[in-house]
């Protein structure tokens, strides 16, 4: 199809130049041929017919055989002029300004082809112009020319074409295989051979392997969801059953209200994971319309009059900087509250009493860190990453209220601010900073 295409363009622009060229000729020996007849007869006009037959005989170039100056009767016969010999015309003459067509009579050069005018000086006609021969000739020499030139570029069309059919094809086929594999089921399959990300392909590529090592990623965490999910559901279900047992059997009246409490402390905790869940599946989900100017001095501020009491009834000491100049940031602010609080409450599980809380705001080259820090036991680099992934609870944390969802719906919120959750050492202690984007 493209080489057919190229083979069309290609004759169409032939045919177009060709024509332009055509009419450009005829449109100049057109305009030489009136402005010539038109002074040969003003010549006549001011000096008669000896002042014109002495004008067209100074007008003939040395070696100009093409042109044609000539007074003929009112039958067509030659009584003056240059160029061919015995010009006459077939008919009697009919004054025009231009023609091109062959000049009349039985004589071999009357079959010419020519462009000329016809103009009546007193009881004769002037006949002003030039054979085409020469200007066939070159025509025929431009005419070998383009189709030289029409079948080279076919022939150029058709190398390039296969060319870039085979490139185009060897790339959609590594794109093609890779998707396939994926369908297969193998999400570890990639576009390899990028040429350094400067071509569609390329970017294509670019963006398909960014598309699966998402895709890879979300599955490989809903393996991890699914697997944490179901190990973690299993003991306060076991719990909820064994209370739920003891509420039944027992028949003593507190000892039927402890169970029934218990009851509900295991429902409430199976509920909150289940809530957190959706959150953090909302907040992975959620569009950026629903992002606002936020003023993120004002934002610490109304979260720390919050939680400062709460943060000093269990014998800690609560601390909030700010620090920059207070430009808004376009945030989600609902979720960046519940992410915010959600690292108070970390710490304030884990800082232990007597320990502190810090809240701070910090604008760092282009970024924003809502920083909390705490002096509890910090989590040391290696389990880092474990402590991020959704149910990635650390060994020492299973005695501890919570699911493992906590830091997991921070990190969601961070990234669907284009930004990150970063976990540091507070010696001692733990610094966790949400990352955003000024």
């Amino acid at each position: 199809m493209a080489i057919a295409l190229a083979l069309i363009s290609n004759l169409v622009l032939v045919a177009f130049v060709w024509r332009q060229i055509h009419d450009d000729a005829i449109d100049a020996l057109r305009r030489d041929t009136i402005e010539q007849s038109d002074a040969l007869v003003s010549v006549w006009r001011s000096g008669g017919m000896p002042a014109l037959s002495r004008a067209i005989t100074e007008a003939r170039a040395p070696g100009d055989m093409s042109l044609i100056l000539a007074v003929v009767d009112g039958g067509g016969v030659r009584r003056i002029g240059v160029g061919p010999q015995d010009i006459t015309l077939a008919g009697a003459p009919e004054p025009t300004t231009f023609r091109i067509g062959k000049l009349g009579g039985a004589r071999p050069w009357s079959e010419r082809e020519a462009g000329y005018a016809v103009r009546r000086v007193g009881g004769d006609f002037l006949i002003s112009g030039r054979l085409l021969d020469d200007w066939e000739q070159e025509q025929r020499g431009i005419e070998q020319a383009m189709v030289a030139a029409t079948l080279l570029s076919l022939a150029l069309g058709i190398l390039v074409g296969l060319a870039v059919t085979r490139y185009v094809g060897h790339r959609l086929n590594e794109v093609s295989d890779v998707i396939e594999g994926v369908a297969a089921g193998d999400l570890t399959r990639r576009v390899q051979g990028l040429a350094g990300g400067q071509d569609a392909f390329d970017r294509l590529a670019s963006r398909l392997n960014a598309m699966l090592d998402k895709l890879e990623r979300l599955m490989t965490e809903l393996r991890v969801v699914t697997d944490g999910f179901a190990h973690d559901l299993r003991s306060p279900l076991a719990r909820l059953r064994s209370k739920a047992e003891a509420a039944v059997l027992h028949g003593d009246p507190e000892q039927r209200e402890a169970a029934m409490s218990g009851l509900l402390v295991e429902t409430d905790l199976v509920m909150r994971m289940l809530t957190t869940l959706i959150e953090i599946s909302r907040a992975e989900s959620l569009s950026r319309d629903r992002f606002t100017s936020v003023d993120p001095a004002a934002l610490v501020e109304e979260i720390a009059e919050l939680y400062a009491p709460v943060v000093e009834d269990a014998g800690m000491a609560f601390t909030t900087v700010i620090e920059g100049d207070g430009a808004r940031v376009i945030l989600h602010r609902e979720l960046m509250t519940q992410a915010i609080t959600n690292l108070i409450d970390n710490a304030l599980r884990h800082a232990g009493a007597g320990g502190a809380v810090t809240l701070r705001l910090i604008p760092d080259e282009g970024w924003l860190r809502f920083q909390v820090e705490d002096r509890g036991p910090g989590i040391a680099e290696a389990d880092r990453a474990q402590a991020l992934r959704r149910f990635g609870r650390l060994d020492r944390a299973r005695t501890t209220p919570g699911a493992g969802l906590g830091m997991a719906l921070v990190e969601a919120v961070a990234r669907l601010h284009g930004g990150r959750l970063e976990l540091g050492d507070n010696a001692p202690g733990l610094i966790v900073a949400i990352v955003v984007p000024l």
